[in-house]
């Protein structure tokens, strides 16, 4: 890691603790429990901890030393056969990097070898064939409509546009299946500026639950590539058509051209599978309440990263220390201030493995809940939270799915926090954290993201964040923050926390899932 200098308000912390051990207290964090919370956090996402990437040795020392730090704080083992881990079983598929090849073939010859993990990615899978070569169709959004003409044995390039009426992945999957063709090239809008692409990939990797047949999704029969904005030329090369004019007419949905390409694109993958499994950690605080105590809040925050991939400005290491070490730090500290302390409810605190994978660790436990589905009361979920700046707005997932909406607002508003909505819907913030498995089952479920006014310094810092950190290396612990911001969530979300388990009316859902 490279430690990076702050200015201004903001802190850098270079805290690299040794797993298992504590870390000094810098004196600019506000108070005990901010101390108290870096301190974890900087264990779980030191170096020595290798990104706690799902069903790594790594992760599985993390998750025991988290389940030491339950059961320290008093928390009842609720995970497998009395213990505080419930193990989740995977089936992992890997494309070995270093033998994959990906050409553009010009039809006089001419070869062009694409960057894999640099320009191109493909979403691994055992039905990934070995080799495949194909000639290219460019269908623009590739809606159904836009299936034209021969795909018959064809890779299909979309545009991947992101905003609101833009056909989804799946759609577009479904349309290109439908019209014959192998696969789907779908091209990164690098105009997205509300979270942009992100190159190098970490890895060419799926990991997909392995004996519950509801929850695997089904394994894709097209080949599904990733190309960056900037291979787009090279791989249109010869068309006739201009490649900038066709990804600035996308980036504001205008209408694109149909044609076909001149090359074809030659691929060859050797894939590894294997299963694995990786531990939830799960630990209760029992309710007080004889008449409530049957009901069960649960506070999540997701254990794994990225372990080690491709390397970003020499560093290989993608600590995942925002993303999500800090806010499981937030969980054990939580259960740290209540040990004895117990709320009306019953409070299930979930350390989920396998987010960065597809949400699996919360998909297995809404499955095989391990305590009863029915008496499943809430979701408050800790991910996607930057403490880059004050707090003074958070942004609400499910914020009308729900009464716990309204709970959120009465304890914000006390803190002199402003709740709003999701302003960004195009980014599916949703549907993509811990919260949403929660959702499907009809479970009350919520989580944040610090807010901002457009064009302010908080809303810069936030998009200079996701383009630079955003599962890269550089989301370290020498990375800055706002230390007071730090607090206020915590203590915002330990209110939070006490409101929804110790309220009188259980949390109800108030609208279908959009």
């Amino acid at each position: 890691m490279t430690a990076r200098r702050a200015t201004g308000a903001l802190v850098a912390l270079a805290a690299f603790a040794a797993a298992g051990a504590g870390h000094a207290a810098a004196p600019t964090l506000p108070d005990a429990d901010t101390r108290a919370w870096w301190a974890i956090t900087s264990n779980l996402a030191s170096d020595a901890r290798e990104g706690r990437d799902t069903g790594s040795a790594a992760y599985e020392a993390a998750a025991r030393w988290t389940a030491e730090r339950f059961r320290r704080a008093g928390l009842k083992p609720a995970g497998d056969n009395g213990t505080y881990l419930q193990s989740v079983p995977m089936r992992q598929v890997e494309v070995d990097p270093a033998t994959a090849r990906v050409e553009v073939v010009a039809p006089d010859g001419a070869r062009r070898r694409l960057g894999f993990l640099q320009e191109i990615d493909v979403a691994a899978s055992e039905s990934l064939p070995a080799t495949l070569s194909a000639d290219m169709a460019f269908r623009g959004y590739c809606g159904a409509a836009d299936m034209t003409g021969d795909l018959k044995g064809k890779l299909v390039v979309c545009f991947g546009n992101r905003h609101r009426g833009a056909p989804l992945g799946a759609e577009r999957i479904a349309s290109a299946r439908k019209a014959g063709a192998v696969g789907v090239i779908t091209v990164d809008d690098a105009a997205f500026s509300l979270e942009p692409p992100r190159w190098p990939s970490a890895y060419s990797r799926t990991v997909t639950l392995k004996t519950d047949a509801a929850a695997d999704p089904a394994r894709p029969e097209l080949v599904l590539l990733r190309l960056s904005d900037q291979a787009f030329a090279p791989l249109i090369a010869g068309s006739g058509q201009d490649a900038a004019a066709i990804l600035k007419a996308g980036a504001m949905l205008k209408p694109l051209p149909s044609f076909d390409l001149p090359g074809r694109l030659e691929l060859a993958f050797q894939t590894r599978a294997r299963d694995i499994a990786s531990p939830n950690v799960l630990g209760l605080l029992p309710g007080t309440d004889p008449r409530l105590a049957k009901e069960v809040v649960v506070v999540s925050a997701h254990l794994d990263g990225y372990g080690f991939g491709s390397p970003v400005a020499g560093d290989n290491l993608y600590n995942g220390a925002f993303d999500d070490a800090a806010y499981v730090a937030t969980l054990i500290r939580l259960a740290e201030r209540r040990a004895g302390k117990g709320l009306r409810r019953t409070v299930l605190f979930a350390a989920f493995t396998g987010e960065e994978k597809g949400l699996l660790g919360a998909r297995w436990f809404t499955a095989h809940p391990t305590v009863a589905r029915a008496d499943l009361a809430a979701d408050i979920n800790l991910d996607q939270l930057r403490p880059l700046f004050p707090l003074k707005i958070l942004t609400q997932h499910a914020i009308d799915l729900s009464t716990l909406g309204e709970t959120t607002r009465g304890v914000a508003t006390r803190m002199g926090i402003e709740i709003r909505p999701d302003l960004e819907p195009e980014r599916n913030l949703l549907r993509r954290a811990d919260q949403w498995p929660f959702l499907e089952i009809g479970v009350p479920a919520t989580a944040f993201i610090f807010g901002f006014d457009p064009g302010t310094e908080a809303e810069a810092r936030y998009r200079t964040w996701y383009q630079d950190r955003y599962h890269k290396p550089a989301d370290d612990l020498g990375q800055p923050f706002d230390p007071e911001a730090a607090r206020d969530f915590n203590r915002f979300f330990y209110r939070l926390t006490a409101a929804v388990a110790n309220q009188t009316e259980r949390p109800r859902m108030l609208k279908p899932l959009p």
